[in-house]
């Protein structure tokens, strides 16, 4: 071995091995628009009825967001932040997940972190559509594993009723706004992710995309927010299932997981239908399932931090739990993971933050959008 070789050889057998480290979920917090549409709203505009569509998705209302998603994303976080005790002047990461980030230069996540007041912190978007959330997860949780920082705070955050094809049903009657966040921190406790599966159909990503949002679309000549949503219900709802069945069973598999070792499932939720095909193919009783999809529709990334913080409010989610989150988005992204509850599932402390009271209703806000849009989208956009 040439001499070169073997003084690094040396040298690296002498560097010291550093510590085990887990990324425990230690705080939480949620943020819903006050304003709500109901199903009876939409059947104004659309022909549809409030009996149809709890039928079909489960789905009875959804928040309508009067504010930037930056700003449903720094409430979440601030009570994500008080719930760990973490001062934002201690916070070295913000990851945000979504879709309808604020502006695509600067970051989304940037403004969060200004509105906190995290100056110290490392600050990244991530999109992945509804899964956006997961792979921040992936990614905040990775970063603490190897030592980069200490802790992390992952949010997810959307605002589609701001891009949303109010004349097409199969969308509009599905997704609401909101944000939700964690604090991840770094733990000798094997806690956290214990296993995860990240992954993407690209091939049938024209499924489900949304025309009219992206440099893609520029200079069109339209009404910024005017958009074409490619929705192929059937289709789409065949894949998630698909999707998010394999990934359970593949993520189980590898971090040695049988289910019925899961105390709890929070899948994204996209539509009850579609959560209850889930459950059934992974054998999985109703009581182990979490959802609030009937109450917020599909939140898009902010689904299952939402889901998270409800969870833990309403009981379901104990101390020690070993919980899966399949989820499965735009793209067509999917993912699952298998994360070991820590000890908590009691807020440090609380906070004052909230939003400012929406002057109008969801519909009021929903027929507004509406007005503003371009009519003929469908001879500009490819």
């Amino acid at each position: 071995m040439p001499l070169k070789q073997v003084q690094n050889f040396r040298y690296a057998k002498c560097m010291p091995i550093p510590p085990i480290v887990y990324a425990e979920i230690v705080g939480w917090g949620k943020c819903l628009p006050p304003a709500i549409l109901t199903n009876s709203d939409l059947a104004t505009f659309l022909e549809t009825s409030d009996a149809w569509i709890e039928r079909r998705t489960g789905i009875t209302q959804r928040c309508i967001t009067h504010v930037p998603v930056s700003e449903l994303a720094y409430v979440a976080a601030a009570r994500a932040l008080a719930s760990a005790r973490l001062d934002a002047l201690d916070v070295d990461l913000v990851v945000l997940g979504s879709c309808t980030g604020d502006e695509h230069m600067p970051n989304t996540a940037s403004r969060v972190q200004r509105l906190l007041g995290a100056r110290n912190a490392g600050a990244l978007d991530v999109n992945t559509a509804c899964t956006s959330f997961m792979y921040a997860l992936s990614v905040g949780s990775s970063l603490i594993r190897t030592h980069a920082v200490r802790n992390a705070l992952v949010i997810g955050a959307d605002a589609l009723s701001r891009y949303m094809d109010w004349d097409n049903r199969g969308p509009s009657i599905l997704f609401g706004d909101g944000a939700g966040a964690v604090v991840l921190r770094a733990s000798s406790e094997p806690v956290g992710i214990i296993g995860e599966v990240l992954g993407c159909n690209a091939d049938d990503r024209d499924m489900l995309r949304i025309r009219g949002l992206g440099a893609a679309y520029a200079n069109c000549g339209v009404t910024l927010g005017t958009t074409i949503w490619d929705f192929d219900g059937p289709e789409i709802f065949r894949q998630a299932v698909r999707c998010m069945v394999n990934a359970s069973h593949s993520v189980m598999q590898k971090s040695g997981t049988v289910s019925s070792a899961v105390d709890l499932v929070i899948p994204h939720q996209a539509n009850l239908r579609i959560i209850e095909s889930v459950a059934k193919r992974l054998g999985l009783s109703d009581a182990k399932i979490f959802t609030n999809v009937q109450r917020h529709g599909n939140l898009s990334s902010a689904s299952i931090p939402v889901a998270i913080s409800e969870a833990i409010e309403e009981g379901q989610l104990r101390p020690g739990a070993l919980v899966l989150f399949p989820a499965f988005g735009g793209g067509l992204t999917w993912s699952a993971h298998v994360i070991k509850w820590g000890k908590n599932v009691v807020p440090y402390g609380s906070t004052d933050i909230a939003l400012p009271p929406s002057p109008r209703s969801g519909i009021e806000i929903v027929m507004d959008l509406r007005r503003k849009k371009g009519q003929s989208p469908h001879s500009v956009f490819p």
